[in-house]
């Protein structure tokens, strides 16, 4: 068969999302069994990744024949996924000292890639047993009876240990800029598929230059996963929905192709839990298509369930901890999630006889639905002015923005969540030309949409324009930058340069039957052409302004990974370490115990005496206690001057700013040391009988 642009495009765009859910099917069932290993990996989940992508042909069916595709815009989207991901291993960070998430998943990652099982042994047994003073919970770490759950959902830790198998802890930090590349090349297929393959380098060039997509991809975050598969699924679901078969073709079935996307959907919940939102209008949309008589619906939504129970099941029983510190906001996202359920039932049984509604013959309803989104629009430009936002219901987090409106010479009021200003996050990154764009964008799709137009858009807009009203209007997120920009990047910051794309397209095409009917000249003739290369010249330079003016210039946190191996090597083989300070043991007690594979625990009210108390149990199983704080002369005033501190690890490298009133710029500095001190146990008389260490299970 002949290798054509077109059908090549089409296929390497669909491959990210098929490869990493094949391999998330596989994963996190080894990871139950707690069999996540290596050798598992190879043996069950390399094969799966090659018998999935064996079948992309199979599953993603040609460009309309219609369409004549060039090569030019292949190897356009191809140069800008391999330059972006060239750049963003060059600067990728070292975030290990859990400050923000990113180290929490990379702790994650190190634990599971390490070990292969979940939840994490306290093992109090190495170190004081049940001695009151200790505490074994820390940042992103939850202490439940006797184990440790860690923070945040299963999928990302998944993937980023294959790079951790690979080449350790840089391995690790070198994939997410894989996967952030993989989510710009995903986004290309979207853009060829919803408005024409020549707009897909454009459009990826514009991602890929935002702030927000090579910020978050230098990071161990979940976000550029969760965007692979989520917008993964939409271009699976628009392959499944375009097919057109011969009856005697018995190769091809619509309902793989179906599944497929359904699968890839409901996997985004195993990434992030507030996927569950992104995904309601699917339900919505499968109503829909059962209504109309498609095939694909049932299929579609057994891929779902499936997807969806990957995703409840490491939610609701490894990650229990965390939904708890979640359910002021899960829950009733639960409880709305069974009323679309209900309501699509409800209203695929009414509307089964009769069909769908014929909406374009209700007149100036098309017209309506596009005022109404340009209204919205307007609502969210206007908002900080009428109805500022406030109220975090956290009083760390009231003290944190606090602190930043100080840095920033802001008035002080740390309930102000700021989230009024989210269509200016957005604004921001992409440029208000874009956000304008696409507002004119979205207004026509849904016209369109109304009339009964452009089919092949209905679940695309459903999704994001529900994803963008309901994330722009409650961010949920620390408001201050760039770490809220995470919010935007999955499908908000892709969606307004989709429909900013889609409306330039359609203003070039109305252009050029302009000039077509009025036989113009050379000079008119040429005019479609400027106006296309002067819309994306004006998508492109804001966001790369703020890019090239914010924080893109430095990597975060550099020399990290050396001093954690440098860390890890000066423990002794029989260590159980103690950290004796409540500020530091929250950052630094996962990188011992996940990391170096010591037992470790704080003690939360230091005292000499205390400390004497737990070391002296700690003697008593055979091994070697070490007392890890941030500052030499703490552990001086504990361990007295028998014992001489010594900081095997110490990182002063440049972090990301905050902000709160504009994109960032600069950066902060991050100054990490720990200081560790060893009381070995005592030596064991020739005649006594004295106990062999105990030494660690897992």
């Amino acid at each position: 068969m002949r290798l054509l642009p077109g059908r090549f495009l089409a296929r390497v765009t669909a491959l990210p999302a098929i490869a990493l859910s094949a391999w998330l099917l596989v994963a996190f069932p080894l990871l139950v069994l707690g069999q996540f290993t290596p050798l598992t990996g190879a043996v069950l989940g390399l094969p799966a990744v090659v018998a999935a992508c064996a079948l992309l042909p199979h599953l993603v069916p040609d460009p309309p024949v219609d369409e004549d595709v060039p090569w030019w815009p292949v190897i356009a989207v191809l140069g800008i996924t391999v330059a972006f991901a060239a750049v963003q291993i060059a600067f990728h960070a070292e975030a290990l000292v859990i400050r923000r998430d990113p180290a929490s998943y990379a702790m994650y990652t190190s634990w599971i890639a390490e070990n292969g099982y979940l939840p994490i042994p306290q093992q109090r047994e190495l170190i004081a047993g049940d001695d009151p003073g200790l505490s074994y919970q820390s940042l992103a770490h939850y202490q439940r009876d006797d184990v440790i759950w860690p923070q945040f959902m299963a999928g990302a830790p998944l993937v980023l240990a294959v790079g951790y198998w690979l080449g350790g802890l840089d391995g690790m930090l070198v994939t997410a800029p894989v996967l952030g590349a993989l989510g710009v090349l995903t986004f290309a297929g979207l853009t060829a598929r919803l408005v024409g393959a020549r707009w897909a380098p454009p459009a990826a060039l514009v991602l890929a230059v935002c702030l927000p997509q090579q910020w978050v991809s230098r990071f161990t975050y979940s976000e550029p996963l969760a965007q692979v598969l989520l917008l993964g699924g939409l271009v699976l679901a628009f392959d499944a929905l375009a097919r057109h078969h011969h009856l005697t073709d018995s190769r091809q079935s619509p309902q793989t192709p179906a599944a497929v996307a359904g699968v890839v959907f409901g996997l985004g919940v195993l990434v992030r839990i507030d996927a569950i939102r992104d995904l309601l209008p699917v339900v919505g949309f499968i109503g829909i298509l059962l209504v109309a008589r498609r095939g694909q619906a049932l299929p579609l939504l057994a891929g779902l369930c499936v997807g969806l129970a990957y995703g409840l099941v490491a939610g609701y029983g490894y990650s229990y901890p965390y939904l708890e510190y979640l359910s002021d906001s899960l829950n009733p996202l639960l409880l709305i999630s069974a009323g679309v359920v209900f309501a699509t039932v409800v209203l695929t049984a009414a509307l089964w006889r009769h069909g769908l509604p014929h909406t374009e013959r209700v007149r100036r309803l098309p017209d309506a639905v596009a005022l109404f989104a340009l209204l919205v629009m307007v609502g969210f430009a206007v908002r900080p002015l009428l109805w500022p936002d406030y109220g975090h219901g956290s009083d760390f987090t009231d003290q944190w923005v606090a602190y930043v409106q100080g840095v920033e010479g802001l008035p002080i009021e740390g309930s102000r969540t700021y989230y009024d200003m989210s269509l200016y996050w957005v604004g921001w990154y992409v440029g208000l030309g874009t956000v304008l764009f696409a507002s004119l964008g979205v207004a026509l799709v849904l016209r369109r949409l109304t009339l009964r137009r452009d089919p092949y858009w209905l679940l695309p807009a459903m999704l994001l324009v529900w994803t963008v009203g309901t994330t722009l209007l409650r961010p949920a997120i620390t408001p201050d930058h760039p770490w809220a920009s995470r919010r935007l990047i999955v499908l908000v910051i892709p969606a307004f340069i989709l429909f900013a794309v889609w409306f330039l397209a359609w203003l070039t095409r109305y252009c050029e039957r302009a000039v077509d009917a009025a036989r113009g000249g050379p000079l008119a003739r040429s005019l479609p052409s400027v106006l296309a290369a002067g819309a994306a010249v004006s998508l492109l330079v804001p966001a790369a302004v703020t890019s090239a003016w914010g924080i893109m210039g430095y990597r975060q946190d550099v020399g990290t990974v050396a001093q954690t191996e440098r860390l890890c090597e000066s423990l002794p083989t029989h260590a159980s370490v103690i950290v004796v300070d409540s500020g530091m043991a929250g950052g630094y007690m996962p990188l011992l115990r996940n990391v170096c594979g010591v037992p470790t625990a704080a003690l939360d009210d230091p005292t000499p005496e205390s400390v004497e108390r737990v070391v002296s149990a700690v003697h008593e199983r055979g091994r070697d206690a070490v007392l890890a704080a941030p500052e030499w002369d703490l552990l001086t005033e504990l361990t007295g001057p028998s014992v001489e501190p010594e900081r095997h690890f110490h990182v002063v490298a440049e972090m990301d700013p905050s902000t709160l009133m504009e994109p960032p710029t600069g950066h902060w500095t991050f100054n990490g040391s720990v200081w560790t001190a060893v009381l070995p146990a005592p030596e064991c008389p020739p005649t006594a009988s004295c106990p062999d260490p105990v030494t660690s299970t897992s």
